[in-house]
């Protein structure tokens, strides 16, 4: 997962690494604590923070905590609860076997539907890059170009489908880190007025096809805990719930007041 969506820089201290990418996306500017055994000695956590605060400090970005909620992670969240930093963004890691369960049956293609034939490339298009951050973007073009080298930082798939009249309508990435055989499923994007005419449903059949093409074995995503409908859709083409995080972010400090 890491790899599928690499910071454009990146420190490692203590078993965490730190990554920043300018702001854009909480993911890539966030701490991985990969090694939640670092630091587990009273005080050494206290201070790996404080290298990170000077870390994230210097590049004038919050200190954010990828995060998983479980009991490995028990001393860091009591850190992190004592220093009054928030959770949010609780998301959902959901995975699927790329042999064991069916692909998702694709809609018909039927004039209503505009449904045209699934587009794939090993680079991002314009048209994708547009529709993907009409629906999920934050920021300008500085933070699109940003997105973009994140996007291509990992081998991927990208996929686009287009409606009746030849408009760019959804999109999806399948991000294939090297040296494994698991893919990942990014950047699930359907404007608006496209929506509830199977798109979704075709560009995740298109990519899982093409991952075990690639020879995939296992795919995963992410999905927010609070995006109950995509979580339904995700489940009916075989994904099932395999554990959550969150983000853990350090609220902002007030200069003191007076003169």
């Amino acid at each position: 997962m890491d790899a599928a969506w690499p910071a454009l820089e990146r420190h490692d201290a203590g078993g965490w690494t730190l990554r920043a990418a300018g702001g854009v996306t909480q993911r890539a500017n966030s701490i991985w604590p990969r090694s939640l055994t670092a630091g587990q000695s009273g005080d050494d956590l206290p201070g790996l923070l404080r290298k990170a605060r000077a870390w994230y400090r210097r590049r004038r970005l919050p200190v954010i905590f990828q995060l998983f909620d479980n009991p490995a992670a028990s001393a860091l969240h009591d850190l992190l609860d004592a220093e009054g930093f928030t959770r949010q963004s609780e998301t959902l890691v959901m995975t699927r076997s790329a042999t064991t369960d069916p692909f998702p049956d694709a809609a018909p293609a039927t004039a209503a539907t505009g449904l045209s034939p699934v587009e794939l490339s090993s680079v991002p298009s314009p048209d994708w890059l547009r529709v993907w951050w009409d629906v999920d973007g934050r920021g300008g073009e500085d933070a699109l170009a940003t997105a973009r080298a994140i996007l291509e930082g990992c081998p991927s798939l990208y996929a686009l489908v287009r409606d009746a009249n030849g408009k760019a309508a959804a999109v999806g990435r399948l991000a294939l880190p090297n040296g494994t055989r698991h893919g990942g499923l990014y950047c699930m994007a359907t404007l608006p007025d496209a929506r509830r005419r199977g798109f979704g449903t075709a560009i995740m059949r298109a990519l899982l096809q093409a991952g075990v093409e690639q020879g995939v074995a296992d795919f995963w995503l992410l999905v927010t805990a609070a995006n109950q409908g995509a979580q339904a859709l995700y489940a009916q083409a075989g994904f099932r719930e395999a554990g959550r995080y969150l983000y853990r972010q350090e609220r902002p400090r007030r200069a003191p007041a007076g003169c």
